[in-house]
């Protein structure tokens, strides 16, 4: 692989990465609701979610899941039933009294590991990164030389992009919550991210096999 191709994969990769998905809409969330900790936590489990994806792309499993109308269904419809879940629940949050004893409150139920989960869950049942590792990503895979350490490389360049993407905009939402401390723009705002993700969600199940 050349540097000229690598660049062109970084990118590609960072616009790809930075256009509005589901775990750009949580990391707004966190970064408005809680703190950089949750947002590092959730970014972190998201990237490994994606290493995951990739993993099982370069075994080829990728390509039987999108050869497959069956598993992409299943993959499919399970992400877009996570999505709908993560949206009822913002709804729900949408009846905190203020920011601060939202935070206070919710964080307390929750570990540490969860908002991890989470941002693995939401990468690991997303099927639209299983569409990029498998139709885009070996594209740019030079077969004349060894393919480990070229897909170790994108990977890494992939995770990385990744979770400087995530934590940046947690990092810009946390700046302009000052604007939301107020009880009815707090409730705004969890009604406006939750209905975000149940028509993500929705959405979701429109994607076809045929966009590969």
């Amino acid at each position: 692989m050349t540097p000229e191709v690598l660049a062109l994969y970084a990118i590609f990769s960072f616009f790809y990465i930075i256009s509005p998905g589901p775990a750009i809409f949580l990391a707004i969330s966190n970064g408005m609701t809680r703190d950089m900790k949750t947002v590092a936590l959730s970014s972190l489990g998201n990237i490994v979610g994606l290493l995951l994806l990739s993993s099982i792309s370069i075994v080829g499993l990728g390509a039987i899941i999108t050869s497959s109308a069956t598993l992409f269904m299943l993959v499919k419809l399970t992400g877009a039933i996570y999505l709908i879940y993560l949206g009822v629940r913002q709804f729900r949050n949408s009846k905190a009294v203020v920011l601060e004893n939202f935070r206070q409150g919710e964080d307390k139920q929750r570990q540490a590991s969860s908002f991890f989960n989470e941002g693995f869950l939401l990468a690991a049942t997303n099927p639209k990164p299983i569409l990029f590792f498998t139709a885009i990503f070996p594209q740019f895979l030079d077969q004349h030389n060894a393919i480990a350490p070229q897909f170790l490389l994108m990977t890494a360049i992939f995770m990385f992009l990744s979770f400087v993407s995530l934590f940046s905009y947690g990092l810009i939402s946390k700046s302009t919550r000052r604007l939301f401390s107020s009880q009815s723009a707090m409730a705004w705002f969890h009604r406006i991210t939750g209905g975000i993700f149940i028509v993500m969600g929705l959405g979701l199940t429109q994607l076809k096999i045929s966009q590969n």
